[in-house]
């Protein structure tokens, strides 16, 4: 099985990487190499596909931005790494709630690397410590091809996370590393997320 390719694209705007991913999973193949982006973006607020506009509270600092994933709505932007996985589950035979799994669980080797203990629920996807959400996920699939992946704070200004109900969950409070005493970046963070993800089975690539 072929390591997918890693593509380390830097800022780029929300909507352009979503127009590619998009036109990359209608042209794949059945013989496509997986890829992984890794990239920030500028600051945006994302409401999924079936998300609740109720939550955005007020007029938020930047531009809210419908999309196709599954969830409610998300901040992304500076600080904040984003991990863009189009895989072809299918050809991989797993299916998504055991996808949602394994991306939750590399998060969580990574923070174990920091020392950080933390968890998933199952009610409400993502990775929290201590209560307070540090990473999420959101993902669409379409003919067995995924896209879209998840989003790993940082360093970002959690102030951002204000303006909304993270996730559609009132009073849910959010994390980064830097709030928990770790100051890195997102560029020093992606090789150990890159490694504890494709470690997870059954990718069980080597980085």
């Amino acid at each position: 099985m072929n390591v997918p390719i890693l593509r380390h694209l830097g800022e780029v705007p929300f909507e352009t990487s979503f127009n590619r991913m998009r036109e990359f999973t209608r042209e794949r193949l059945s013989d496509t190499p997986d890829e992984i982006w890794l990239l920030t973006h500028p600051s945006v607020y994302t409401l999924g596909l079936n998300g609740d506009p109720s939550h955005v509270l007020g007029n938020p600092p930047a531009p809210l931005i419908r999309t196709d994933r599954g969830g409610q709505v998300t901040w992304h932007g500076p600080g904040q790494l984003v991990v863009y996985t189009l895989m072809d589950l299918q050809r991989l035979e797993i299916g998504i709630r055991a996808y949602v799994t394994l991306i939750e669980e590399a998060i969580i080797a990574l923070l174990v690397q920091y020392g950080l203990a933390a968890e998933s629920r199952r009610e409400a996807p993502g990775v929290y410590v201590s209560g307070a959400k540090i990473a999420s996920v959101g993902l669409k699939v379409t003919r067995g091809r995924c896209y879209h992946g998840f989003s790993l704070n940082v360093n970002p200004d959690l102030s951002a996370f204000d303006h909304i109900n993270p996730c559609g969950y009132e009073e849910l409070k959010v994390t980064s590393l830097e709030r928990l005493g770790i100051l890195t970046t997102t560029n020093e963070v992606m090789p150990g997320m890159i490694s504890a993800f494709l470690a997870q089975p059954p990718l069980q690539y080597s980085a």
